[in-house]
């Protein structure tokens, strides 16, 4: 990666709302769930940045969204394909079927991502065909290499998800989404369902396929050990906005917002001497009624007068260090 590369992935003001309705017959619009709340941050090509944060702080919709599984509500998703940027924000259906060769997403769960019914040639083969890629010989050829590369083997075309273990199945939904040599990869907490040994072999075989492929990837997770291990910079969400970013050795050195410092106090210490202290009380916001100002000054050990009242902007420092917090004043980015 150099610095005059162009930015693969550009997410600007990235809003994902859903509205609240009233429980009768009227279903008058009461609220809204921020679910994702004015996302902003670049992707360098063959870069991995991580998504971390607390159960539903927005990540997994986040990523949907750029996708566009998810219609956003607002903002744009810039995407760079063939010397082109690409708006995804603004495309319809028809529109962004080509594109979707160039995007792809690596699922949570092995087992119910993966049709039973299915073998596992269809499975992997199926973008292949609705995307009319290949066919016959060329399809088996295709299927056959994928499935090697992810560390299965040539007879395993004719089984069914059923007959394979978690690790396995994981690596089937890898060879499917990769099967098209996709720019853009979206890993959502794509080793959480594993045991951890198999999580450290699917975490290589990603990495793996990453430098051969040149892969992208946007990995989307909670467990901070996994995220240090394999991502370059990290995006800290809480309540629906991104309140840290900064490369993975700034913020594990050197954490600046309150919810990342206590975020890393909470991972165990495996020496049994040492206390953990989380630092943290109260309950997660509620993204369909979030607080004033800051969302996370009812939990903030360290909040200002002035942090229940403005919502502070993400603003960058020295070292690419972005921190939306009122501790941090602008004028310290100079």
């Amino acid at each position: 990666m150099t610095r005059d590369q162009q930015p693969i992935l550009q997410v600007q003001d990235l809003c994902m709302h859903f509205p609240i309705y009233a429980k009768n017959f009227l279903r008058r619009q009461v609220g809204l769930v921020r679910a994702a709340d004015q996302i902003n941050f670049d992707l360098m090509p063959g870069e991995t940045l991580g998504l971390v944060g607390e159960s539903g702080c927005g990540k997994t919709t986040t990523g949907r969204a750029i996708l566009r599984a998810l219609q956003p509500t607002s903002g744009q998703v810039l995407f760079r394909h063939d010397g082109s940027v690409i708006d995804l924000a603004q495309l319809d259906r028809k529109q962004l079927k080509p594109l979707r060769t160039q995007m792809q997403m690596i699922f949570q769960d092995p087992f119910s991502s993966l049709n039973p019914r299915m073998t596992v040639r269809d499975i992997v083969g199926e973008p292949l065909v609705i995307h009319s890629q290949a066919k016959g010989t060329e399809l088996e050829d295709r299927v056959t290499d994928m499935l090697q590369r992810v560390g299965l083997k040539p007879e395993h075309r004719t089984r069914y998800p059923h007959a394979f273990s978690g690790g396995q199945r994981q690596r089937i939904g890898i060879a499917r989404a990769l099967i098209m040599r996709p720019s853009l990869v979206i890993c959502d907490e794509a080793v959480s369902a594993l045991d951890v040994s198999v999580q450290a072999q699917v975490i290589n075989l990603l990495q793996e396929l990453q430098a051969d492929l040149g892969l992208t990837y946007i990995f989307i997770a909670h467990d901070l050990s996994v995220v240090k291990h394999i991502c370059d910079r990290i995006a800290v969400m809480y309540a629906g906005r991104i309140v840290e970013l900064a490369p993975t050795q700034t913020l594990f050195a050197s954490p600046k917002h309150p919810y990342t410092t206590a975020l890393l106090a909470s991972v165990p210490n495996p020496d049994p001497d040492q206390r953990m202290e989380y630092g943290l009380t109260g309950e997660v916001a509620d993204t369909g009624n979030l607080p004033p100002g800051c969302a996370f000054h009812p939990r903030c050990p360290s909040k200002l007068p002035h942090c229940s009242q403005t919502v502070p902007e993400l603003t960058e420092f020295p070292e690419a260090h972005c921190i939306s917090c009122h501790l941090f004043s602008p004028d310290q980015a100079d």
